[in-house]
């Protein structure tokens, strides 16, 4: 046998006992079964230098760097459609989580733009890179600024904790601003933490950056804990499993409810503390991975819309539990910006079919995206938060 040959086996063997070492759950890609509901059911797979499904037999095989050398995991959405249909119950979204957690750790070819984001989050306390004390920049032009939107009111029993994309990018402003006028509207006792409020780490961990939460996780809680808050709302989805899904692994969240901002204002139209007006549009909603696969809330969000006057929800050929991801979740954008505009075409064309005018979702994420999606692909569809639209219902009462 050749030299080569003896050191590309040598290689195997050893990764084969590094297969052991990717998570606690890596005993469980020995048992697929190679069936490819994963590949099929990746919103990225067309882009990826090996499907998962390949992945997954390249690393049975022990061929663990000729994964980590490949762009395959990095453009994994983490929106766990993979996960929930495998037959034998692999947890796909981690395993692909855990191998960026390997190639961060190793320094093994680590896209720059995600060694930037750690480094932008670390610094800034935001993805964007922004002065953290900027994030109510988004209040600045509402008519009247309700009370609860300055900082750190000496109590209040609700936190609105608005998450980096609403507080930073001018797109999604109007999702802030909508729900802190409802709340308005509906006497909710809520503040904000202004710069005191921290990315939530969520675009870490989905980075492969996990231990770098831990900072961020309990300054968040020791603000939130410091106002004697209750509940924290969130309209943010990834910020919302965050959380309720990482952090208690990380701090003691106790004595803490964490809701979605839907999830909230079901509980207001259940109080029937808000007066809604019609509005005649026919809408089609698009379920959030983190919101729905993930944190398993598909009900409130249909029962906000459906409590709308005149609107018409149309339901896509593939929702809830089967919903395709809008391509904005994973940092695949940070990695690759084209690769979620194409997504977002193959999820477009399904809101096409329902007729529907507007595509709602609940996620500031997903309506950049789809927004976006439509707008590099010449689609006449435009998106919207379910919040946006429950103001848009009050506003017209109220005239």
């Amino acid at each position: 046998m050749e030299n080569s040959e003896m050191i590309n086996l040598g290689t195997v063997d050893r990764d084969r006992m590094f297969v052991d070492r990717l998570s606690p759950t890596s005993r469980l890609i020995k048992r697929c079964i190679q069936c490819g509901s994963c590949s099929t059911s990746c919103p990225t797979a067309y882009a990826m230098d090996y499907t998962p499904r390949q992945v997954w037999r390249l690393l049975q095989l022990g061929f663990v760097e000729e994964v980590l050398n490949s762009q395959t995991f990095w453009l994994c959405t983490v929106c766990s459609a993979c996960q929930v249909r495998c037959r034998r119950g692999i947890d796909i979204k981690d395993e692909m989580v855990a191998l960026k957690e390997w190639a961060i750790r190793e320094a093994i070819h680590v896209p720059e733009r995600v060694v930037v984001l750690g480094d932008t989050v670390r610094d800034h306390h935001n993805i964007s890179g922004d002065d953290n004390e900027s994030r109510l920049i988004w209040s600045q032009n509402l008519p009247e600024r309700p009370l609860g939107v300055e900082p750190l009111r000496e109590s209040a029993e609700i936190v609105y904790f608005v998450g980096c994309v609403s507080s930073f990018y001018p797109r999604a402003y109007s999702i802030p601003q909508a729900l802190v006028q409802v709340m308005k509207r509906a006497e909710a006792e809520f503040t904000t933490l202004g710069g005191e409020e921290w990315c939530c780490g969520y675009p870490l961990y989905a980075a492969g950056m996990r231990d770098q939460m831990v900072e961020l996780a309990q300054h968040n809680l020791r603000s939130v804990r410091a106002v004697g808050a209750k509940r924290v709302v969130f309209s943010c989805p990834s910020c919302v499993y965050a959380w309720s899904h990482l952090y208690p692994d990380i701090t003691n969240t106790s004595g803490l409810e964490f809701l979605h901002a839907t999830e909230f204002l079901a509980e207001l139209l259940d109080q029937n503390q808000l007066v809604l007006g019609p509005v005649e549009e026919i809408v089609t909603y698009h379920d959030p991975c983190d919101l729905g696969r993930k944190s398993g809330v598909y009900d409130a969000p249909r029962k906000v819309l459906a409590a709308i006057p005149g609107l018409e929800l149309r339901e896509m050929s593939m929702n809830r539990q089967d919903a395709l991801c809008c391509g904005g979740g994973g940092d695949v954008e940070t990695v690759d910006p084209d690769i979620p505009v194409g997504v977002a075409a193959r999820r477009l064309a399904q809101v096409e079919a329902t007729g529907a005018r507007y595509v709602a979702s609940a996620c500031q994420q997903c309506e950049r995206t789809l927004q976006e999606g439509a707008r590099r692909n010449r689609i006449r569809i435009r998106a919207v938060d379910i919040v946006e639209l429950l103001w848009r219902s009050i506003e017209t009462a109220e005239r």
